[in-house]
């Protein structure tokens, strides 16, 4: 305990500098990392933990209740069990950082100046942004709070920010408003990731996900899907699309050699983003 703790003292020591903003969600995902690992937590034991108040503590906690992520019952706060998490921009954003970043890369090659791109809201494609200004002059149309705030003020980027209905759980906005507005469009490239792959079927646990990102998928011209090693042989309810309807399917060299060679022979496209001394 006393080494985790030090662990998470040092990663806030390396937010000082930065908003007040970015050290609020900073805390707030390595509170639900601490909760999720341990089941459940005394509210006070927070406290101690990440120095904060008693009141910062509540305050954190209940943003977590609100996405779904935890119950909180007399002092405790404990872990959720529902698909929700998986989908948690919360939960997702700290898992499997390393390959994410890698086949965020490997997706840079399919990125060209003068295109209109779909990005959507996963945790894996927010990693193109840092990349985007490369590839400039690019159009990046988003439903994903996350990824406008990213863009924002990159030079030669145009952000088009798709409206909708907020959902807390995801940062991103989704529905039938958002929807019309994918539609009334057209891109380039739509990158895309989801939660689950299994049996040649892209599945995720909301539906309201499912529509809002093969509206995306409908109104591109190329279609591309990132996916680490972590997605396959995982289920979710609701069916997606097959995965030989994209144009390209980009995976880290985690991947297990029979889902890339599954693949391949249904003539997919498939890239592997390698790290250093990864297979080909």
């Amino acid at each position: 305990m006393t080494q985790k703790t030090s662990r998470d003292d040092d990663l806030l020591d390396q937010l000082t500098s930065d908003s007040r903003q970015t050290r609020q969600i900073a805390r707030r995902r390595m509170i639900a990392e601490a909760v999720m690992g341990e089941g459940s937590m005394r509210i006070e034991d927070l406290t101690d933990r990440f120095g904060i108040s008693l009141m910062t503590a509540h305050r954190d906690v209940d943003e977590l209740v609100s996405r779904g992520l935890f119950r909180k019952t007399r002092g405790i706060v404990t872990a959720a069990a529902t698909n929700l998490i998986e989908s948690s921009d919360v939960y997702r954003s700290n898992r499997q950082s390393a390959e994410k970043k890698l086949i965020a890369e490997a997706a840079m090659q399919f990125v060209e100046p003068g295109q209109a791109i779909f990005f959507d809201d996963s945790t894996t494609v927010l990693q193109m942004a840092a990349h985007l200004p490369s590839k400039a002059p690019v159009t990046a149309i988003t439903n994903s709070l996350t990824l406008m705030n990213a863009l924002t003020g990159l030079h030669d980027v145009t952000l088009l920010a798709l409206g909708g209905q907020y959902y807390n759980w995801c940062n991103a906005f989704m529905g039938r408003m958002t929807i019309n507005e994918i539609k009334a469009l057209r891109a380039d490239v739509a990158f895309i990731s989801m939660s689950a792959i299994s049996d040649g079927t892209v599945l995720h646990q909301s539906p309201e996900t499912v529509d809002t990102k093969r509206a995306m998928f409908d109104c591109s011209v190329k279609r591309i899907l990132l996916a680490d090693h972590t997605k396959f042989e995982r289920r979710a309810l609701h069916s997606f699309a097959a995965l030989d309807e994209f144009d390209v399917v980009i995976v880290d060299d985690k991947t297990q050699p029979v889902h890339i060679d599954r693949m391949r022979s249904r003539d997919i496209n498939v890239v592997i983003a390698k790290g250093a001394g990864g297979r080909s």
